[in-house]
C-alpha cells in the first residue's frame, strides 16, 4: 500500500481546518485492489476494477474548491481539493459514494490535489488493466 498526501496551499489551510481537514486527516491510499480517500470526516473507497481512467487537471478557483469536498452540479463529481493548481481526476465505471453521510449521492469521478500528482497517476495507471 502507498499513502499519498494532499498538497495544502497556504490559502486553503484555514478553510480546510474549519472542517477538520488537515495534513494529518487527509490522504489517499492505493494498493493492488483498492483506492481509498480520507478527507477529514469524508471518505471514498472503491475497488481498482471500478477505475476507468485518470488524467491530470488543475487551474481551479479558490471559491469553488476551498474547504470541504465540493460536488459538481454538472456531473456530480466530487472534489477533494487543497489547492487550485494540480490534481488527478479519476473516473469510475460505477458511481461511488463520498460527499454525504447517508451515502445516497454517488459520484462518477473524483478530483484529488496530491503532493505528487504525476507519481500518483503513474502508480494508479500501473494498477489498471490494459
Amino acid at each position: 500500500m502507498t499513502r499519498h498526501r494532499f498538497a495544502f496551499a497556504a490559502a486553503y489551510r484555514a478553510p480546510a481546518l474549519l472542517f477538520a481537514i488537515t495534513p494529518r486527516t487527509a490522504w489517499v491510499d492505493l494498493d493492488d485492489e483498492h483506492l481509498a480517500v480520507r478527507y477529514g470526516p469524508w471518505s471514498l473507497r472503491t475497488p481498482l476494477s471500478n477505475v476507468t481512467g485518470v488524467e491530470r487537471t488543475g487551474g481551479f478557483g479558490w471559491l469553488k474548491t476551498a474547504g470541504p469536498p465540493h460536488l459538481s452540479f454538472s456531473d456530480h463529481g466530487i472534489s477533494f481539493t487543497t489547492n487550485g493548481d494540480d490534481a488527478a481526476c479519476i473516473s469510475f465505471a460505477t458511481r461511488v459514494a463520498g460527499i454525504d453521510p447517508t451515502r445516497i449521492i454517488k459520484h462518477p469521478g473524483a478530483t484529488l490535489t496530491l503532493q505528487d500528482v504525476p507519481g500518483f497517476i503513474a502508480e494508479l495507471e500501473g494498477h489498471l488493466p490494459g
